[in-house]
């Protein structure tokens, strides 16, 4: 199990935020529907192995755990939650990335949304392609059937319902950087907004 470096902090809470013992759900529009049965998971854009994965062909890629917190720009944190899933770093040796690739869009299902985070923040040990929290299957509610998980940042930058990774050598802006929120989003700077 890899254990995220902020659960080892004296004081785990960012700058204003209040600690939660539930999981609050919030979403710009809702769950998507997704049909499992057509479900694609794609890495493409400045990678040298560009790669389409079924739900059975993630399933079956090398897992791990992870624990972490998990911080919300709306000012609410949950400790110590159990993540398992495809680790980002996985995915990442797979498709080769150019040394180019300096930013990643992330696209999820649920029509345009997208968010963006630097590669920096991306390839790190403890982020990952989650599809199980604390012991149970993501519910489509909080981003399941996989929902990337980047402790380091705010929740908004961990994508629900990703369905592909884009693959950039310039910041595009998402869903809701586009709104004035910031564009990488660090609890601990609280880089909340532009």
């Amino acid at each position: 199990m890899i254990i995220s470096t902020d659960t080892l902090r004296a004081n785990r809470l960012p700058p204003n935020q209040v600690r939660t013992l539930k999981w609050p759900v919030l979403d710009a529009s809702g769950p998507p529907t997704i049909d499992m049965s057509t479900w694609r998971f794609e890495a493409y854009g400045l990678v040298n192995k560009p790669l389409t994965w079924s739900w059975q062909e993630f399933q079956s890629l090398p897992r791990v755990k992870i624990k972490a917190d998990f911080h919300c720009v709306t000012r609410w944190s949950r400790l110590d939650n159990l993540w398992e899933g495809v680790s980002v770093r996985e995915i990442l040796k797979r498709i080769e990335v150019s040394d180019d690739a300096k930013y990643v869009l992330l696209h999820a299902y649920d029509g345009g949304w997208t968010t963006n985070m630097p590669r920096d923040n991306f390839d790190v040990e403890d982020a990952l392609f989650a599809d199980t929290h604390d012991g149970q299957p993501i519910p489509i509610e909080h981003g399941g059937p996989l929902r990337l998980i980047v402790p380091q940042l705010y929740a908004w930058k961990s994508a629900k319902w990703v369905r592909a990774i884009e693959f950039l050598d310039r910041d595009v802006a998402g869903y809701w950087e586009d709104g004035g929120y910031h564009m990488r989003g660090d609890p601990w700077r609280e880089e909340r907004f532009r």
